[in-house]
């Protein structure tokens, strides 16, 4: 399972071991021990980024699963919703190409940056996922973004406490792929 993320699968702020991606390869080896899973996640990373990385990311590790939790930076930079969807579908269109399943993570953006791009940033995930044949994954941060308690100093990343959460918000997506 390859998980290609942004800061909020690095575990930005915070040892790389108590961030979600880690719980999940403690997890899976206790139910399903067969799977190795691969933290490909760079702060920072765009949807364009990451596709100028997975060609040689799925050669290097042919995976079964490739887990996409992307979006946030390009919509807190404003990037075009029409690219920004089409780099979404690539990613996954490539992963399919390679023999793996593929599961979208949602993300959100903050309401400020008005009504239509936030809605049609939000509305770019299922649509994706249909047109790919993709599992869509829930909001990584669902229940957890508006408590300042889960929360970093800087409003955007969970706090360790909020890593368990995280996982067991993903759960139910990623045990679809392996059954």
């Amino acid at each position: 399972m390859l998980v290609l993320g942004d800061s909020i699968s690095a575990a930005y702020g915070m040892s790389l071991e108590r961030g979600w991606v880690s719980l999940l390869q403690e997890q899976l080896a206790q139910t399903h021990p067969q799977v190795r899973v691969i933290n490909a996640s760079i702060s920072g990373e765009t949807t364009g980024g990451a596709l100028r990385r997975l060609p040689v990311l799925l050669t290097q590790h042919e995976p079964n699963i490739v887990v996409i939790e992307l979006g946030g930076n390009d919509g807190l930079r404003g990037f075009p919703i029409k690219s920004f969807r089409k780099n979404l579908a690539d990613l996954a269109l490539q992963s399919i190409s390679a023999g793996a399943r593929v599961v979208i993570v949602q993300m959100e953006i903050p309401p400020n940056y008005g009504v239509r791009y936030t809605s049609s940033f939000r509305d770019s995930y299922p649509l994706v996922a249909r047109e790919t044949g993709s599992i869509l994954g829930p909001f990584l941060l669902d229940g957890l973004a508006t408590d300042p308690t889960l929360m970093q100093g800087d409003g955007i990343h969970p706090k360790p406490e909020a890593q368990q959460a995280m996982l067991e918000n993903i759960m139910p997506a990623l045990l679809d792929t392996l059954e």
